[in-house]
């Protein structure tokens, strides 16, 4: 990566180098503005090392974090030149998904084949989806990449560029800033952007787990009264026995189960998952993750925008947080091709007006659809839980409906 000694002006500053932020920089690196190529910077508070990610330094582990990718995101993954590099790691398409209601006899099952699909989409370890993205990056000659880069101040020259300080003396110049540094972002902080926010009062509990039957290349889901359980699809070879577990629980609970040593653990996964694919049998190491909704007033002021979490963040239960991100970066990068041919300069008020109008309103119904899932499964009078139970049994069975679920959760509708 690159070692800066003065500064140096850019067309576009993306900060932030994870999957959304990297994508992004790849969309960016083939556009040009007046038949120039757009000078884009991306930035990461650490150097990216790919020799990190669990599949290459213990290929029998697995990342702990995992991304449920639509079929949409694919696309997007293909187009750019990434895809054949995830698959030349690992990636798990999943062709079924079975749901079902701890407090009742009510379940769905989405299968593939229902949509004249191959699967619904695919289970990818979060670092080798990175590391798929970082592949090829140096060759492109108008994007830099800057790393380590940690922002620490953001100013205005006079010609109204925004100028980013480095805690380590580092400064860089550009017209237009891109937040994609996450959850907590820096960027969006010290730009003074507003966010509504509340705590779900849960955790989420992340780990991969080896279990007594196969997979079956479907994504598990049990709604349980403290929170959703779901056991996603890896792929290790001929090995179809390793799953990655997302087990959101209220945050008391969470520390229980933290606490537990892992025998325990997993006798008490094995339980609230009803031993679906038989007896857990051996675990990886745990993370406990404190979850949060998180969604700025606004994606946009003067020359900044957000993307990714920076903008949103969203409940893990349907697995839609990075796919969001990805049409972020998907929608910006088109609505600056667009301003750039009719020769707006990258942050024309317009064309960040129009990104926001596109991603808004969807990020926000996706959001509420979210927040109305886990209100309706958390409901334990008697009554929702049999209409709860006697709508999911009902979807079930009425296929036009149920593909029109499959086809927005794939991203075709």
């Amino acid at each position: 990566m690159a070692i800066m000694t003065e500064t140096e002006t850019f067309d576009v500053v993306i900060a932030g180098g994870g999957m959304v932020g990297t994508t992004l920089a790849r969309l960016l690196s083939d556009l040009d503005s007046k038949g120039d190529p757009l000078r884009v910077a991306l930035l990461d508070r650490a150097k990216f090392d790919k020799l990190r990610a669990p599949f290459l330094s213990q290929p029998d582990s697995f990342d702990p974090r995992v991304s449920a990718l639509t079929l949409t995101s694919k696309a997007l993954f293909q187009q750019l030149g990434v895809w054949q590099h995830i698959e030349a790691m690992r990636q798990c398409p999943y062709t079924d998904m079975d749901v079902w209601d701890a407090e009742g006899t009510g379940s769905i099952h989405f299968s593939a084949a229902e949509v004249q699909q191959e699967s619904l989409g695919s289970i990818v370890e979060n670092s080798i989806v990175t590391a798929a993205l970082y592949e090829d990056l140096d060759a492109k000659g108008n994007l830099r990449t800057i790393s380590p880069f940690n922002v620490s101040a953001i100013d205005r020259n006079e010609v109204g560029e925004y100028l980013l300080r480095a805690d380590d003396g580092k400064v860089l110049a550009t017209r237009l800033l891109v937040a994609a540094d996450g959850a907590n972002s820096k960027v969006r902080e010290l730009a003074g952007f507003h966010t509504r926010e509340w705590d779900y009062g849960h955790a989420a509990i992340v780990t991969a787990v080896r279990t007594e039957h196969p997979h079956q290349h479907t994504a598990w889901q049990r709604f349980i009264d403290t929170g959703p359980l779901a056991f996603l699809p890896l792929d290790s070879g001929e090995d179809q026995n390793r799953c990655s577990i997302v087990w959101s629980v209220v945050t008391a609970r969470a520390e229980q189960l933290m606490a537990l040593p892992d025998e325990e653990f997993m006798v008490e996964l094995g339980n609230a998952f009803e031993h679906r694919l038989g007896k857990i049998e051996s675990m990886e190491k745990r993370f406990q993750v404190p979850l949060r909704q998180r969604h700025a007033t606004e994606y946009f002021q003067d020359g900044i925008v957000l993307v990714g979490d920076a903008a949103h963040t969203i409940h893990p239960l349907a697995g839609q947080g990075v796919n969001l991100g990805l049409l972020d970066a998907k929608a910006l990068s088109e609505e600056l091709e667009a301003g750039l041919k009719t020769g707006r300069k990258a942050n024309d008020k317009r064309i960040l007006e129009r990104y926001q109008r596109q991603r808004k309103p969807h990020n926000l119904r996706m959001m509420w659809v979210m927040e109305g899932f886990k209100h309706l499964f958390a409901e334990q009078a008697p009554p929702a839980v049999w209409m709860r139970n006697l709508g999911l049994s009902a979807v079930n069975d009425v296929a036009p409906a149920k593909n029109l679920i499959i086809r927005h959760a794939i991203g075709m509708a």
